[in-house]
């Protein structure tokens, strides 16, 4: 099958096959599984297997052409503990490094730590830090190279009195030059022209020796969102303000050539739609567009041909949420691509390519917890 995942059971793989198929093949599905019923044992595996063959022409002719051929494979690489989420990929000196946060569910439960594994060939992993502070929920971890060569792991950090949050402030750590350990979180400064109590920066993305950021703070009225930019991954000076209406909040910034930043907005109040604008230096006036679609935990990657491509969830199916990739432009459109295997609690894709494979990390629970899994895409096939 085209979207091989490991471990899959029959029932949800079947329905897997209906995504991937559409709508208009639940019916084949419900039929079949009435069929299998009546049947238990080695017979059902042969049937559920004879299915599955009859319907890959179906699944690979209902995806793009160019997309028949892109995903080699899809697998759960962690689920240790109750609830595994949040994720982000980084290839570092040909070791690809993913990172996570574990709790024991997605808001408040008891406080997330960050885990960070590592892989030599995307198949058997390792951990490398595993991260945490008392008192302190560690969530939404996102990895980049710093310019002195170390990974940087940037967190949200999150403080509860019960099941209220009291404050928000960003934490940061560094890995040895080799990348086997990391240091201690530690807190972020923030340009007191913008700080708050509730400050969360989402992302960093680097540019020629200076990382930029967004953060956002959800107790500023009206919401805001703040461009922030650093050169040590610690202290952040104030560029601008995103003027946004909708209470603005995850975003994640990239860079072309000619040295224009692309910023990609998740939105949560009127339309929901999310915005996608650009910038040339010093990066203080914006352009913006809407895209044709609401989004959660945003990323995307800019292509080998130019092309943008991005992760997100979708929220079309309000019983049945999915991990989405789609090509996005900076006029505001956004063509689906394919739902990679996920429902429920699910998103937060990473990016990373390697050696000609584009890895996408991303958390889902659609196979019962939330648990982090790996897709690898064959790059070539996306342009």
């Amino acid at each position: 099958m085209v979207l091989s995942c490991s471990e899959y059971n029959w029932a949800r793989y079947s329905m897997t096959l209906v995504d991937a198929i559409g709508r208009n093949g639940q019916e084949m599905v419900r039929d079949c599984l009435m069929t299998l019923s009546g049947f238990t044992g080695d017979l059902v595996l042969r049937l559920s297997v004879c299915i599955s063959m009859l319907f890959i022409p179906m699944i690979a002719t209902s995806q793009p052409p160019d997309m028949r051929e892109a995903i080699i494979s899809v697998e759960r690489i962690w689920d240790r503990a109750g609830h595994n989420a949040f994720t982000d990929i980084l290839s570092f000196r040909g070791t690809l490094y993913c990172c996570f946060r574990e709790g024991t569910g997605h808001v408040p439960g008891l406080n997330g730590t960050i885990r960070v594994i590592a892989s030599d060939d995307g198949q058997n992993w390792r951990s490398v830090a595993h991260m945490a502070l008392g008192g302190v929920d560690l969530r939404d971890p996102k990895l980049s190279v710093a310019p002195d060569g170390r990974i940087m792991a940037l967190m949200g950090g999150s403080v509860y009195d019960g099941n209220q949050r009291v404050s928000m402030a960003p934490r940061v750590a560094f890995s040895n030059t080799g990348g086997t350990e990391f240091s201690r979180p530690q807190p972020i400064f923030i340009d007191k022209r913008i700080r708050s109590d509730h400050d969360w920066l989402w992302r960093v993305t680097w540019h020629q020796g200076t990382g930029y950021g967004v953060i956002y703070q959800p107790r500023v009225e009206p919401q805001a969102v703040q461009l922030v930019a650093t050169i040590d991954g610690i202290g952040y000076s104030y560029v601008t303000t995103f003027r946004l209406d909708g209470r603005p909040n995850e975003t994640t910034l990239r860079f072309l050539p000619d040295d224009t930043m692309i910023a990609l907005v998740r939105r949560e109040e009127g339309d929901q739609r999310g915005m996608i604008g650009t910038s040339v230096p010093p990066y203080k006036e914006w352009t913006w567009a809407k895209l044709f679609r609401r989004l959660g935990g945003p990323n995307f990657i800019r292509l080998p041909d130019g092309s943008l491509l991005c992760g997100t969830r979708d929220y079309r199916q309000e019983d049945a949420y999915s991990t989405l990739l789609g090509f996005i432009d900076i006029r505001g459109q956004f063509e689906d691509l394919f739902r990679l295997p996920s429902g429920g609690d699910t998103s937060y894709p990473g990016f990373a390519s390697h050696n000609g494979t584009l890895y996408v990390s991303y958390y889902s629970s659609h196979e019962g917890k939330s648990a982090i899994y790996l897709a690898k895409l064959r790059l070539a096939a996306f342009y």
